[in-house]
């Protein structure tokens, strides 16, 4: 659905994005993040049309996107960080105005503004004018108008700043509901944490590279495969220390209580083997897994590799 090969920005002698390449899979919910000053709005801008890059391509539903800027009306909605919103306009009147601008015909404007006002659950606002609006609900309003030509991909730069907990759960939801309507969806944000449970992949950006990409399940698990093993005991502890200290694949074991640590360089399929010899032996076991990861871990381990010129797929594993 959206493709980003090689992009270039330079603001005289300073090089915002240095070769960025993404990619995002239609009905995909992808999160880019990075810190502060990492390229993040610059990538997005350019993706939106709002700047232009120095070098490099952005491909948005197979069409590469250059100066016929009628591609990306047509195919993106775009909410920004910050968003402008017309005083002395009802809602309704907000929504209308976007309509036309999108050439939909007159006798369909207002059905498609109740749309995507039931969609983001604002249908009660309409006759209220958008200035009045609480900051939660003129985010609502900002996505409704993004969603009214009904465009297959929506990007969003930090569209969660400023919410407050309730209203930034409210937000993680619509997002969730539009993937399942099958909207492709590009999401910035620096707060790790408000992706990890919703997108289906992860773009980490810093210093305008690309240092890590992938679904995020298959990242977790790369990462989670460098982790401890951690083997909860309710039988026979001293015979599984025994066994999981001699096995070659393993490098440290520690305990406490009834729960043993062990460093195990061993694939999916050892695991499976090491448990099935800890059964066999009469040790009962009550977990076995590997120590999980997570998003703010794999962010500081990536954007520390990339000072060292390391890039990470996590398709095709770690590698340097």
């Amino acid at each position: 659905m959206l493709r980003v090969e090689n992009l270039y920005k330079r603001y005289g002698n300073f090089l915002a994005l240095n070769g960025l390449q993404m990619n995002v899979r239609k009905g995909e919910l992808f999160g880019f993040v990075g810190p502060n000053g990492a390229g993040k709005t610059t990538t997005i801008r350019i993706i939106a049309g709002l700047l232009s890059a120095s070098s490099g391509e952005v491909w948005v539903d197979g069409q590469r996107v250059g100066k016929d800027l009628k591609v990306l009306k047509n195919h993106i909605g775009f909410v920004p960080d910050f968003f402008g919103l017309y005083d002395n306009l009802t809602v309704m009147e907000y929504l209308e105005f976007y309509a036309a601008a999108y050439q939909i015909p007159a006798r369909e404007q207002k059905r498609r503004a109740q749309e995507v006002l039931e969609l983001v659950n604002l249908p009660q606002v309409e006759d209220q004018y958008v200035d009045t609006l609480s900051r939660g609900m003129q985010q609502k309003l900002c996505v409704a108008r993004a969603l009214i030509h009904k465009p297959p991909l929506l990007v969003m730069d930090e569209p969660a700043s400023g919410l407050d907990p309730r209203t930034r759960r409210e937000f993680k939801e619509l997002l969730k509901q539009l993937r399942q309507m099958d909207y492709t969806i590009l999401i910035s944000s620096h707060i790790l944490s408000e992706l990890a449970d919703m997108c289906t992949g992860i773009g980490i950006i810093n210093q305008g590279r690309m240092v890590l990409q992938g679904d995020i399940e298959e990242i977790l698990v790369s990462i989670d495969s460098s982790n401890p093993l951690l083997i909860t005991v309710y039988k026979n502890l001293e015979e599984a220390v025994r066994l999981v200290g001699n096995h070659p694949l393993v490098t440290r074991v520690s305990i406490q209580g009834n729960v043993i640590s062990v460093l195990f360089s061993g694939t999916r399929e050892e695991e499976a083997q090491l448990l099935e010899s800890l059964i066999r032996a009469g040790v009962m076991v009550t977990s076995f897994s590997r120590e999980h990861g997570s998003l703010e871990s794999v962010f500081f381990a990536m954007t520390e590799a990339e000072k060292e010129g390391k890039v990470y797929e996590a398709e095709s594993g770690f590698s340097e």
